[in-house]
């Protein structure tokens, strides 16, 4: 990404024009590199985020929000204490430096006074840091006093900016001349000599006027005579955002802002996705296998119970042979009365008991099989229903396109035990939405994770269509019918939604069930996403997801 003093630049222009003369209405820090401010311009309220960590530093307006914690980091805490309600009066860069500032005006019931944060934006080396007069109010990351380093960084001391690096000027004709006099990968020698230039601009610098570029070149395009703001595409991913590409893969927009934004918007969306996909899993991995290993001590308990009926023979054929059996004997063999040949059959007995009393030994030992194989079995069954509804969750996280998909699934594992902490209850939250898709003039919605599955369940119609894919998990789909036959290509596209939001969906041909939404029930005490059905037929379909026929999924 070209966040370098060329870049920079312009969005600190940009920034310049939203945000002076506004005040400071709120202040977060909601990751341990992020600051947020929330800026009342006087016609309506912006996001500023100031993102300092080493891959995505930044300084830009955002959209989302970031839940922040509850106790205020100290940072946070000083920044509030000093800039809260205050005016920003400047935002401007160091030129040369990825360093951008913003001015403000600070009033109070005692004083008013000037500050300016710092925004250090060099990749792990980032920083924040609040100056008055000169002075250090207060840094994101400060440097102790006994240790070694070029710059201090810590409340009272004078602030200093970074030494420049050893590059010429970019509007030094000469020292770029000399630069570029030097043979090889051209965007290279200008991202290496060029002060406050990333290779990402300096390739587009070549692509621009090719392996031929002059100095006088190189300084017209920084000089900036050209704007076009965009992003970059490759293969239909976000790449870049640019203040001007040569690439022909890209969208334009009509600031570097709400490129830069748009950028980001999609490139963390799709990191907190994983992020959030990845922590579900974890948590999900470690309750599947406690249950695995639960299921192996059950089966080795179910397995030295097929023995019982050899045990009470062996207690049978005692009593019938009693009168035969010698007291302090350590075994006998006997004729099996119950195998049609009339086998013999070998009998250990403990010489110190009767032999009324090994046949009792054998009984008690019975009996204690049998009650452990009824206990055994029961507990079997009900693992075997845990580890089928974590794998149905398993499913749901895997197939999960957006933090929508997350936001139950997160509550449903918290209510399993998989998650620590009682789920979180926002006053007059809504409710995570189905997916939700239009066909013919039919409704056709599909559950999100197990709680939307029930949820999903509980808010149609009995005469409304229900489908689910056989031997499979997936989502529930519904057709909302209102009364009409549905035709068929309605229940098609439903089944075939159906087939892709499940673990069939690598598989050419799924087959899905459907029946009337009365013909499904929900046992009680059943696990979330567990339901019951009759009167179903079958399509055979192939999964598609249909986005033609979405109506807001993400």
């Amino acid at each position: 990404m070209p966040q370098d003093a060329f870049t920079i630049n312009f969005i600190t222009k940009e920034l310049k024009t939203v945000l002076r003369g506004g005040k400071i209405s709120k202040i977060a820090q909601p990751e341990k590199d992020l600051l947020t401010f929330i800026i009342y311009t006087g016609k309506r309220s912006v996001k500023l985020e100031i993102c300092l960590s080493a891959k995505h530093n930044r300084i830009c307006l955002g959209k989302s929000d970031a839940p922040a914690p509850k106790t205020a980091p100290a940072f946070c805490m000083l920044l509030r204490k000093h800039l809260q309600n205050a005016e920003i009066t400047d935002v401007a860069c160091v030129r040369g430096e990825r360093i951008a500032y913003i001015d403000f005006l600070c009033t109070s019931e005692f004083e008013l006074a000037k500050m300016r944060l710092y925004c250090e934006l060099m990749g792990k080396y980032s920083n924040a840091v609040l100056v008055k007069d000169g002075i250090i109010a207060g840094a994101l990351k400060t440097t102790a006093i006994g240790e070694s380093t070029r710059r201090v960084l810590f409340t009272g001391a004078k602030y200093c900016l970074p030494e420049p690096q050893d590059k010429v000027s970019p509007d030094d004709e000469a020292g770029v001349a000399k630069a570029l006099a030097v043979d090889g990968d051209k965007a290279k020698i200008i991202s290496e000599r060029v002060r406050g230039v990333s290779y990402a601009t300096a390739l587009d610098v070549v692509e621009t006027y090719g392996d031929g570029v002059t100095p006088r070149q190189v300084i017209s395009y920084l000089a900036g005579e050209k704007y076009e703001p965009c992003v970059t595409f490759c293969g239909g991913k976000e790449l870049d955002f640019k203040v001007r590409s040569a690439s022909s893969e890209k969208v334009l927009y009509p600031t570097l802002l709400e490129a830069q934004t748009e950028y980001y918007e999609a490139l963390l969306g799709k990191a907190r996705l994983e992020d959030e996909r990845r922590k579900l899993l974890s948590a999900l991995s470690a309750g599947i296998k406690k249950l695995e290993k639960r299921l192996a001590v059950i089966n080795q308990k179910l397995f030295e119970c097929e023995g019982a009926e050899d045990i009470k023979l062996k207690g049978e054929l005692i009593t019938a042979n009693i009168y035969a059996i010698k007291r302090g004997a350590d075994g006998f063999e006997a004729v099996n009365y119950y195998d049609e040949n009339c086998g013999k059959i070998k009998i250990a007995l403990d010489r110190n008991l009767s032999p009324a009393d090994n046949a009792q030994k054998y009984f008690k030992k019975y009996q204690k099989l049998k009650r452990t194989l009824a206990s055994v079995s029961e507990q079997k069954e009900q693992a075997q229903a845990e580890l089928d509804y974590l794998n149905s969750v398993k499913s749901h996280i895997v197939r999960g396109e957006c933090l929508k998909d997350f936001e139950e699934t997160r509550e449903e594992m918290q209510l399993f035990g998989l998650i620590k902490g009682a789920p979180e209850k926002k006053k007059n939250a809504p409710a995570a939405p189905f997916r939700r898709y239009e066909k013919d003039g039919f409704r056709i919605l599909a559950g999100r994770n197990n709680l939307q599955n029930d949820r999903l369940l509980k808010s149609v119609s009995p005469q409304d269509i229900w489908l689910h894919t056989q031997n499979y998990h997936s989502s529930h789909v519904i057709i909302v019918a209102e009364g009409r036959e549905v035709p068929d290509g309605v229940m098609l596209a439903a089944a075939e939604i159906c087939a892709y939001y499940s673990d069939g969906r690598g598989a050419s041909k799924v087959p899905v069930d459907y029946t009337r939404r009365a013909c499904v029930k929900k046992p009680p005490k059943s696990n979330a996403g567990f339901v019951v059905y009759s009167e179903y037929k079958t399509l055979l379909v192939s999964p598609l997801p249909h986005a033609e026929l979405a109506v807001e999924n993400n």
